[in-house]
């Protein structure tokens, strides 16, 4: 075998196994041209079978070996949609006296037929007789056990009565490609491999890959002496044939070594499916050199096809209770989110909660950008860190392992709560997930041999890394992992990440029907303000007149307390004009639209100051501005407003000696944070949550100077329509601060 590098266990994952350029001696391989069968390709070896040296046959037609009826019938399988299920063919050639009949096995591979012959060496008759009722006692056996262990067991029973192999066992994947032996069934006198797991690099990723293209490989003698194939490269194709279906295709050199240092000398591999996903295989080991007939072959790649059947029903078996009632689990939970008000409370705050759904410890729910906490939970700040790595690494709805530490390094100072995770993608985009957790379980590993890659030294001193060469139990601690999610628990975490987009997509149907209504309802009440307002004012007006002409035109009829019951009704009805002038102000910021622009907010401050230029002397505040002002994207009329008013009840609310007034903004800040800040009366902490609604007032209005409490509701209202916020912190008796924000500049 040629390869154009020196194979050994540090390139393996490459090595070309699909184009060896040679195959095995118990069969000849013959690459034709369709439609008129030339032979393009023939192996080293036709002169042992047909007597003919391989330049005797290429260009030729296969008719130099087949008689014209046997060239029709060919072609007539041919024109099969399926051509595999004709295999094999029964073929004979009369060029040789050596051996007639061939067992042909045909396949298309690259615009290429390939055709495989194997000499027939026993009773085709007596073989199928024996071995359909052989065949039939194991499918009946197969569909009567309940559960993959029992499956297992009995298709390496079964495999090894019809073989005669001396080990048959059955090996599964796990997620990572490592493998474990759950059944076997061998002679007396060989050590047993039962629960033995061997590392992923023993079949590594390309022989899966032709294992998974092909249900049987069988290599009758691993002492062979592998046969070329002439010419090296088809002249068809200008590339090396193509073998990945081949049945007689060559041994890789390490896994000869490999089944060397094994003590085997024939193997057989039949491939196990779920879910047209390769499941495992059952592997079957001989001692010494042993051919197994196509017939045979045919029986036991069967057998494989209903096991593999069987594994999709019998795996549902297994933790069937547990099974019944993680789905208990999620349907409780999806009754709870469709009652709460926040789904969430559903999910945390009941019982089942998040947590037995998948049997973790720890959860999380990110949403919002607020952390839901439930169970035990690595710290916040490192669950934001780790929602950072898996919102820039995990692509797809759900990703799951059960040893964290290995993908990402920073979890390995948590692996007591956290050494495995699932995490099931709400919005990636809105950085929306939800994550469980399970804590690190220190367990032992039963190994068939040292599964590290051994180094031997050669003759000229350069290192190998080779296949080991003990299989016996080799013991190993694992640390750093937890419990392997189960099948049913990934499952249902699906099911619950779709219930949650459901509830978040209704929800939010529901929020935008009611801010469609809300919008409605504010224009609606916006307009009966400004109609009422409006209406109210010439009534009152009325009022206020009358009350004077009242005064004016019988001062000296009416008394003194007469007098004082108007002066009252007039101070009242100027009063309640200032407060319908207020409420008609309120009215028309929702109703008017504002004319934005890049806006220097030094001169907007100072010409607010100039016109309070008459209350600062009186008062003899001081006014500070630590720094100048930014430019803002903004209304400038309505920001004077905000400004004017904080800095008025600045002035207005202070009863100290010396009064001050402060005016700046936050640096760096995003969006911009903006201040006013005085050392007056301040506020209980009660009256913070109340001073924004409209009218209200915390004293008597001829208190401070009166007003009619609209200030602050005007000022949050304008704010909100520029996106941003205003709120206060304040210490009763020593002053306030009123703090709202405001975008830079233009972000449109």
């Amino acid at each position: 075998m040629v390869f154009p590098f020196q194979v050994d266990l540090t390139n393996c994952d490459r090595e070309p196994i699909h184009i060896p350029g040679c195959i095995q001696t118990h069969g000849v391989i013959l690459a034709l041209q369709e439609p008129d069968l030339t032979i393009l390709q023939v192996s080293n070896n036709t002169i042992a079978f047909f007597g003919l040296h391989p330049e005797e046959l290429i260009n030729q037609p296969l008719s130099i070996l087949l008689e014209p009826e046997q060239i029709e019938f060919l072609n007539d399988c041919l024109k099969q949609e399926d051509i595999q299920i004709v295999n094999p063919i029964e073929i004979n050639i009369n060029i040789s006296q050596a051996c007639n009949f061939f067992d042909a096995i045909i396949h298309r591979q690259n615009k290429l037929l390939v055709l495989e012959l194997e000499p027939q060496i026993s009773d085709k008759n007596n073989i199928y007789f024996r071995f359909y009722y052989l065949v039939k006692l194991a499918v009946g056996k197969l569909q009567s056990a309940k559960f993959v262990t029992e499956v297992s067991q009995i298709i390496a029973q079964e495999v090894r009565r019809i073989t005669g192999f001396d080990r048959v066992m059955v090996y599964k994947f796990d997620q990572n490609w490592n493998g474990i032996v759950i059944a076997e069934d061998k002679q007396e006198c060989l050590p047993s491999y039962l629960d033995l797991h061997y590392p992923a690099s023993d079949i590594p990723k390309q022989a899966r890959e032709l294992y998974r293209q092909n249900w049987l490989r069988i290599i009758p003698d691993v002492n062979y002496q592998p046969i070329a194939i002439v010419p090296t490269i088809n002249p068809l194709t200008k590339k090396p044939l193509d073998l990945s279906k081949s049945v007689l295709r060559s041994v890789s050199p390490i896994h000869i070594e490999y089944m060397h240092n094994m003590g085997v000398k024939a193997s057989m591999s039949i491939s196990l499916f779920k879910n047209n996903q390769l499941w495992g295989l059952i592997a079957c080991h001989h001692q010494t050199p042993k051919y197994i007939p196509y017939e045979i072959r045919n029986a036991c790649e069967f057998l494989g096809q209903v096991t593999s059947l069987e594994l999709v029903t019998k795996e549902d078996n297994e933790d069937s209770e547990a099974k019944i009632q993680t789905k208990s689990t999620l349907v409780k939970l999806v009754e709870y989110m469709s009652v709460e008000k926040n789904f969430i409370d559903g999910l945390i705050h009941k019982q089942p909660n998040l947590l037995h759904l998948v049997h973790a410890h720890g959860a999380t729910i990110c949403l919002n950008n607020e952390l839901y906490l439930i169970g035990n939970t690595p710290e916040e700040q490192d669950i934001q860190k780790l929602l950072v790595w898996i919102n820039k690494n995990v692509e797809k709805d759900i990703f799951y392992t059960d040893s964290l530490s290995k993908i990402y390094p920073e979890s390995e100072k948590y692996k007591s709560i956290a050494s495995g995770l699932i995490v099931i993608s709400i919005s990636k985009h809105q950085n929306k997930y939800v994550l469980w957790f399970r804590p690190e379980v220190i367990q032992t590993v039963n190994w068939g041999g040292n599964p590290n890659k051994p180094v031997e030294v050669s003759k000229n001193g350069s290192l190998r890394l080779s296949p080991r060469k003990s299989f016996e139990l080799w013991k190993e601690v694992v640390r750093l992992t937890s419990l392997p999610w189960k099948a049913y628990e990934i499952n249902a975490a699906l099911e619950l990440r779709s219930a949650i987009i459901s509830m978040v997509v209704r929800k939010a149907d529901e929020l935008a029907k009611l801010n469609v209504e809300l919008e409605r309802s504010n224009k609606e009440l916006d307009a009966f303000a400004y109609i009422a307002s409006h209406d109210l004012k010439e009534p009152l007006r009325g009022i206020h007149n009358y009350s004077n002409f009242l005064i004016e035109d019988y001062g000296e009829i009416v008394d003194e307390e007469g007098k004082n019951k108007l002066r009252t009704l007039i101070r009242l009805t100027k009063r309640m004009e200032d407060l319908i002038d207020s409420l008609l102000h309120f009215s028309r910021l929702g109703r008017t639209d504002m004319s934005m622009q890049q806006t220097d907010l030094n001169a907007v401050v100072h010409r607010i100051l100039d016109l309070l230029s008459a209350r600062i002397e009186e008062t003899g505040v001081k006014i500070r501005i630590p720094k100048p002002l930014p430019i803002v994207y903004c209304d400038r009329i309505q920001i004077g407003e905000v400004f004017s008013n904080l800095i008025t009840n600045a002035i207005k609310y202070n009863d100290k000696a010396e009064k001050w007034v402060e005016i700046g903004y936050i640096e760096n800040s995003e969006p911009l944070t903006f201040y006013i800040r005085d050392n007056g009366i301040g506020m209980r902490e009660k009256h913070l949550e109340v001073i924004f609604r409209i009218f209200k007032r915390l004293h008597s209005p001829s208190k401070y100077g009166g007003g009619t409490g609209a200030g602050l509701t005007i000022a949050k209202k304008i704010v909100e329509r520029h996106e941003g916020q205003i709120w206060v912190e304040s210490t009763y008796g020593e002053g306030s601060t009123f703090y709202f924000t405001l975008q830079k500049q233009n972000e449109v």
